[in-house]
């Protein structure tokens, strides 16, 4: 298995630089084809304007989308073409409470979705929904490339956070490509039920369906010593070298209600090392 489709979802030229040269590189990589999807943001609400509205504010709006949209291909396709790899681009206009829409059909077909972390300084109203709907609606995985991270093109060691769940599971084997270039994959179970199915060797089972594929495995367990199991995770991939860190995503609603509420919202706040996460 190889990532040979990947995909960014670009809304401005500020936040767009790391998520480029992150596809960029995994593009080399893996001998990939590289999609940008440039979108202009409408970020008014629909029924902002009374009836009455001047038709030159409605206009100047769809005008700056458009400028916005444009800036941003150019800038992608520029960044792809100097990295040499196949790229294709496509850019348009969408409102912002629509856009989730447009992002999962092009996710629905990719094997990897590349973004820049949704949250600090600078991140704009749509980047949550962007990570949302790639993840939830799209039903792809999603790495999240933070913006001061260095391209990742074959990480040597992997932090893989295991909690025994559908979900960290689809992560580990949405990852693959990665685990089995990887020198070393770290199964990090934190608190391991005392009770629960794996109990007298918790991450065995997932070592050795691993270890069937070829990747070297280490297992360690634990102790939730900090208040978020995003903390305890974060320190740990920082004091062992962790070039990746592949974990679960949970949700059921929309970002900005909680839908990645506990460990999935909080890495994706301070993660310093890319992450890849699948639903």
């Amino acid at each position: 298995m190889s990532y040979k489709s990947l995909l960014t979802v670009l809304t401005a030229a500020d936040t767009a630089a790391a998520p480029l040269a992150q596809i960029a590189a995994l593009a080399e990589e893996f001998g990939a084809h590289a999609d940008a999807l440039c979108l202009g943001v409408d970020r008014t609400q629909t029924g902002y304007y009374y009836a009455g509205a001047n038709a030159m504010v409605l206009q100047e709006t769809l005008a700056r989308a458009q400028e916005e949209a444009g800036s941003v291909q150019a800038q992608a396709e520029e960044t792809l073409q100097q990295a040499g790899v196949v790229f294709g681009t496509d850019s348009g206009v969408a409102q912002i409470a629509d856009i989730g829409r447009h992002v999962a059909r092009q996710a629905r077909f990719s094997d990897l979705v590349v973004l820049g972390q949704p949250y600090g300084a600078g991140k704009r109203a749509e980047a949550e929904p962007i990570v949302e709907a790639a993840l939830f609606e799209g039903r792809a995985p999603v790495l999240v490339v933070p913006d001061n991270a260095a391209p990742l093109k074959a990480p040597r060691t992997v932090l893989a956070a295991w909690n025994e769940s559908i979900e960290a599971m689809t992560a580990i084997r949405r990852a693959m490509p990665f685990l089995k270039g990887a020198d070393l994959v770290r199964i990090a179970v934190i608190d391991p039920p005392q009770h629960g199915p794996e109990r007298s060797d918790p991450g065995g089972l997932l070592a050795q369906m691993l270890a069937r594929h070829g990747v070297t495995c280490e297992i360690d367990v634990l102790s939730k010593t900090m208040t978020r199991v995003s903390d305890v995770l974060n320190r740990h991939a920082a004091d062992t070298a962790a070039d990746l860190i592949v974990m679960g995503a949970y949700g059921h609603s929309r970002f900005r209600e909680a839908i990645l509420g506990g460990a999935t919202r909080n890495m994706l706040e301070q993660a310093r090392v890319p992450v890849l996460m699948a639903h």
